[in-house]
C-alpha cells in the first residue's frame, strides 16, 4: 500500500478542512495516510528565564513518517513550508506544497490547483528540485546548547531594542573578521530572497553551492554582504554583549550569551520539492516580486503579475 503524507497550519480552519477531505480521499484510492499539523516543526521559543530551548534535529519528524513515504503535501503558506521541510528532510521525503497564505513564495500550487496535482503526483508526473539548508548550532565548549535546520535564513540580532552589536565572524578557514551592525543574517540561496533581501544582500539563484553574510545596518561603508561557497563552515562569536537573540527562519530560536558561539554549516539533508512544470525561478521572481518588468508596462506584451 502506498504512502503518503499530509502537514497543514492548524490555525488556518482551511488548511484543516482541507486537510480532512484529502485524507478521505487518499485513503478511498488505497493510500496509506499519515496526517499531522506543522506545529510540530516550530522551534522551541526561549525566554531569560528559559533562554534555551533544546529541539534535536532528528526529534522533529512526525510518528508515521518515513523514507518510505512517496510524498508529503504541505497545506498553508511560507511558514509552514519552513515548518514541514524542518519535520520531513531528514527523511527525504518529497513535499507538495499547497499555498492557503498570502505569499506563498515557496509553494507549488494554489488550493484551486490541488485535484489535478493530486493526479499528477500519484503518477509520478513531476520533478524533484532539491534545496540546500544548514545546520545551526550553538555551542559552549564543545557542548551542543541547541541545534536546528535553516531552509531560509539565520538572525543573531539584539533585544528587546535594535542597536549596534559586535561580532567576530570566521568563515572557514580565512581570518576572522569584526562587524558592528544592529545584526547579522546568513542565509541560503533560498532565503536570498526573503529577510536578506530586505537587508541588501543579493539574490542567489537555488543551484548556487553558496551561503551569504549579510550584516544588518552595518556602521561602516565597507561591511557589505559577502558571498562565499556553502563549504565553508561559519562560527560567529558575539562580542561585549550580554545577551543576543537568534531566530531562524524567522522561528523560534534561542538567546546567545558571551561564552556562546554559533556554528553554521550546510547541512546534509536537502529539501525535496515536487516540481510538476519545470522549475523556473525567474518566473517565481516576477510574480512575487515583480523582478524583470520593464519601468514602463506595456499591456499587450507584458503579462503582469
Amino acid at each position: 500500500m502506498p504512502k503518503v503524507g499530509i502537514i497543514y497550519n492548524d490555525i488556518k480552519p482551511i488548511a484543516g478542512r482541507v486537510a480532512i477531505e484529502l485524507k478521505d480521499k487518499l485513503t478511498a484510492v488505497g493510500w496509506d495516510v499519515a496526517i499531522t499539523s506543522s506545529i510540530g516543526g516550530i522551534l522551541g521559543y526561549s525566554n531569560p528565564e528559559s533562554p534555551v530551548c533544546h529541539t534535536p534535529i532528528d526529534g522533529l519528524t512526525p510518528p508515521g513518517f518515513d523514507p518510505e513515504m512517496k510524498f508529503a503535501i504541505v497545506l498553508g503558506g511560507d511558514g509552514t513550508v519552513l515548518a514541514a521541510s524542518r519535520q520531513v528532510a531528514p527523511c527525504g521525503i518529497p513535499i507538495l506544497a499547497v499555498n492557503t497564505g498570502h505569499m506563498g513564495f515557496l509553494t507549488e500550487i494554489y488550493l484551486n490547483q490541488l485535484p489535478q496535482a493530486i493526479e499528477q503526483a500519484i503518477a509520478g508526473e513531476y520533478e524533484i528540485e532539491e534545496r540546500a539548508m544548514l545546520t545551526v548550532k550553538v555551542l559552549r565548549g564543545e557542548s551542543v546548547l541547541w541545534e536546528a535546520l535553516c531552509l531560509n535564513e539565520m538572525v543573531l540580532h539584539r533585544e528587546p531594542l535594535t542597536s549596534m552589536c559586535h561580532f567576530e565572524i570566521a568563515v572557514g578557514r580565512h581570518a576572522p573578521v569584526d562587524i558592528a551592525a544592529d545584526g547579522v543574517i546568513v542565509s541560503t540561496p533560498t532565503g536570498s530572497t526573503a529577510y536578506s533581501l530586505s537587508a541588501g544582500g543579493p539574490v542567489v539563484t537555488p543551484g548556487v553551492p553558496a551561503l551569504q553574510l549579510v550584516p544588518i545596518c552595518p556602521h561602516s561603508l565597507a561591511s557589505r554582504a559577502l558571498v562565499f561557497p556553502d563549504t565553508e563552515p561559519v562560527n560567529i562569536y558575539p562580542v561585549n554583549i550580554p545577551r543576543l537573540v537568534m531566530v531562524v527562519d524567522g522561528n523560534g530560536g534561542c538567546y546567545i550569551f558571551p561564552e556562546d558561539r554559533v556554528y553554521l554549516e550546510r547541512s546534509p539533508y536537502n529539501v525535496r520539492f515536487i516540481r510538476l512544470q519545470p522549475p523556473e525561478f525567474f518566473r517565481i521572481l516576477r510574480e512575487k516580486l515583480g523582478w524583470g518588468l520593464p519601468h514602463i508596462a506595456k499591456p499587450t506584451s507584458v503579462e503582469l503579475p
